[in-house]
């Protein structure tokens, strides 16, 4: 949010937003920030941008290098992101995950939707080192939580479409076209749209009104998964997705069972 931008709103609130935009610019995974990186990436002046850290650092969502003086996300934040790892149930979906992968040889993956995001929540691609955003509209994750948008989510349209690979689709008419085929076929497909040599099959964790909570996925190379094996690895992911209803929806929560 920008200092004018930020002007607009009301004082407690304003500065709460300015808060989180700061935590925000962490996202990338990326190295340490300055305060001066944080003003330049938040459009704020130099003192606004040192106050903010100054202040989440003291509550411990920042913390600083001695040597360098650069900010990184602290122990408040860990601890946030574990609470709601155990709450969400996610702890859960890791061995059904494990098995998923072992069965077909592919890495296999839980994700959410934030934002224009797909947020990988668990299997093999969460690492120290990587980043767990995924950009909806390039990777089969995203097109599952877009084909099946839970209520006040935003559509396709309000999505910038960059180009990761010349596979991926950038014009919303074709994105729009590629959900409803993801949708007749129960399952999206992303090959090469954000790696070229990679292939990601995904389908839905349903919720009883017909909206993903969540995207699974199984992700390889084309030597993997190819066209002949494809039935069968919709197969295992669909009968994974179907534990992690049980496992990570209420009752109340979940589809009826097939009379």
């Amino acid at each position: 949010m920008s200092e004018a931008a930020a002007a607009r709103a009301p004082g407690g609130a304003q500065a709460v937003q300015r808060a989180l935009d700061v935590l925000h610019c962490f996202h990338d995974n990326g190295p340490d920030l300055s305060a001066a990186d944080l003003a330049r990436r938040l459009e704020l002046s130099a003192s606004t941008a040192h106050r903010l850290a100054r202040t989440l650092l003291g509550a411990g969502f920042l913390e600083q290098d001695a040597r360098t003086a650069r900010y990184r996300l602290g122990p408040a934040v860990t601890e946030l992101g574990r609470l709601s790892y155990h709450q969400r149930g996610l702890h859960l979906a890791a061995p059904e995950l494990a098995d998923l992968a072992e069965r077909t040889g592919a890495t296999a993956d839980l994700a959410l939707r934030s934002g224009p995001y797909a947020v990988i929540v668990a299997g093999g691609s969460v690492t120290p080192r990587m980043g767990l955003r995924r950009p909806l509209h390039s990777t089969a994750l995203g097109k599952v939580l877009l084909a099946w948008a839970r209520p006040g989510d935003s559509g396709p349209s309000g999505l910038t479409l960059h180009a990761f690979t010349d596979r991926t689709i950038v014009e919303p008419a074709l994105l729009t076209v590629e959900l409803e085929r993801v949708r007749a076929d129960a399952y999206a497909l992303n090959d090469g749209e954000s790696a070229l040599g990679v292939r990601t099959l995904a389908v839905p964790v349903l919720d009883g009104a017909g909206h993903a909570r969540f995207a699974l996925a199984v992700r390889a190379t084309p030597s993997v998964i190819t066209a002949e094996r494809t039935a069968w690895f919709l197969e295992q992911a669909r009968s994974c997705a179907h534990a992690l209803e049980v496992l990570l929806l209420t009752p109340a929560e979940r589809r009826p069972p097939p009379s």
